[in-house]
């Protein structure tokens, strides 16, 4: 069989995909957790052995073992990239609103005077929730759990205080 896949024999292959594809696949999902994930690596870590089946020595070892090598240190490279790709969105994501912040904190000062007294005119909890989600970023569900109150009402308070808003907007424009 080794000599037939050495000679890019498709049957033979066909053999080591059906004989070894599941047991891979095994070790692979064990590593990332992801069906999906570990389906694109077991397709990858198969074109690689495909494709260097030249490296493979028998001396060295078995078949088996050599293709579980390769599966999981490619499971390990997926999960390293899939981290490195998160991180890298986290810090682009803080280095964004650092920088926005900072243009808001320059322009903010004269600008949400006004909105400060708009917002003085609603219900103590409809400030404490617009500060949460508007001022400090929380989102309806961090707010939900940061007050212990059900979603469902962190979601109607967020629009009572929205539409109360919008007609204090109005009165202050009025004026």
């Amino acid at each position: 069989m080794i000599v037939l896949i050495r000679e890019k024999n498709q049957k033979a292959f066909s053999y080591l995909y059906d004989n070894y594809s599941k047991a891979l696949f095994s070790i692979i999902y064990h590593i990332v957790n992801d069906q999906e994930e570990a389906e694109d690596v077991l397709q990858t870590v198969f074109v690689k052995i495909w494709n260097n089946f030249a490296s493979y020595d028998e001396a060295k070892g078995r078949l088996y073992t050599w293709m579980l090598n390769i599966a999981r240190n490619m499971a390990i490279d997926s999960t390293r990239s899939k981290h490195e790709k998160v991180k890298n969105k986290i810090q682009e994501v803080s280095d964004t609103v650092y920088h926005r912040n900072s243009m808001f904190a320059e322009n903010s000062s004269h600008e949400n005077i006004g909105l400060q007294n708009i917002i003085a005119g609603l219900k103590e909890d409809h400030q404490q929730i617009i500060d949460l989600a508007y001022f400090q970023g929380y989102t309806q569900e961090e707010i939900s759990q940061k007050l212990n109150i059900p979603l469902g009402t962190v979601k109607t308070k967020v629009r009572q205080a929205i539409m109360t808003l919008r007609e204090l907007t109005k009165k202050e424009l009025l004026q």
